[in-house]
């Protein structure tokens, strides 16, 4: 599969530290003076960064991928020191990774290299890297609370579920890793921004039990990068099925032509469902396509 992939020239790196603000993901740290991609797992090749270096040092590269290699990713960096092993390792780990940080520790113990892994040990909270918002989460989904059952009797059903069926962060398809470990054999929902506003018990009737991811087909810029995402998603996550959720506005369909172009992409095919939901909160189509 093709990937986008963020390109520092270290020669040209002036130390500045901008393009690190500029990553929402966190996939870059200062080192040693010089910018680093510590983790490609989490660059979504947007170019953030690109526009924050004053001295063009960044660039994006499109090429062939494998799927994402935490060993090759440790050949890839060891060279560069303890620094920026221990700095990739605690990222990973601020991602709820684990499986990959342990793939990590075992590449550190086979090759016999010199890094402290106590640092790695959680001592004390520390500010995570890039911005808090885009790290990943995995979340039991909210038990109910409020009255007994008494109390609820005489209110009507509309009023009663109120329990929250979201089970990990981030869920905007930007910010979401597709390699993401609570991806892995799951149901997952691709459901157009308003869609939760005017369906009433959207999280009762189409989140329960599924992975969530949101986009607007009209306002969000470098949709190719959407595709890519959910042909990962599909290949490598290997997630069982597509339920597109959409409103009845006719730019609304351009979700279910970018989950429908992934499929034609990727190696695997994946059942694809189509939900429709009318401006006054109805569903008006649902099946598979």
């Amino acid at each position: 599969m093709k990937r986008k992939i963020i390109l520092i020239d270290e020669n040209l790196c002036n130390g500045c530290g901008n393009c690190v603000e500029g990553c929402h993901e966190g996939a870059l740290q200062m080192i040693d003076g010089k910018a680093r991609m510590i983790s490609d797992l989490y660059c979504d090749g947007l170019g953030a960064c690109i526009g924050e270096c004053p001295v063009g040092a960044i660039t994006i590269e499109e090429r062939e991928a494998l799927p994402y290699d935490e060993n090759a990713v440790m050949d890839r960096i060891s060279p560069k020191g303890e620094k920026t092993i221990l700095a990739h390792l605690k990222h990973l780990k601020d991602h709820n990774e684990l499986e990959l940080v342990r793939q990590g520790i075992e590449y550190i113990k086979k090759h016999q290299l010199k890094v402290d892994l106590s640092m790695l040990e959680d001592k004390a909270p520390q500010k995570p890297s890039g911005c808090p918002g885009s790290m990943a989460r995995s979340f039991a989904a909210v038990k109910p609370t409020g009255a007994p059952m008494g109390a609820m009797a005489n209110k009507a059903p509309s009023m009663v579920s109120t329990q929250s069926e979201l089970t990990h962060w981030p869920i905007q398809l930007h910010l979401l890793n597709p390699q993401a470990g609570f991806l892995a054999n799951e149901d997952l929902l691709i459901a157009a921004d308003c869609t939760a506003f005017a369906y009433a018990d959207f999280h009762n009737r189409f989140l329960k039990n599924k992975k969530l991811t949101i986009a607007c087909p009209k306002l969000d810029s470098n949709k190719e990068i959407y595709v890519e995402k959910l042909v990962t998603m599909i290949d490598v996550a290997l997630v069982n099925t597509l339920t597109v959720i959409i409103m009845e506005v006719p730019c609304c369909t351009g979700l279910l032509q970018l989950a429908m172009k992934a499929q034609e992409k990727a190696i695997r095919k994946v059942p694809i469902k189509k939900i429709v939901i009318s401006l006054r909160g109805e569903v008006i189509e649902e099946g598979w396509v």
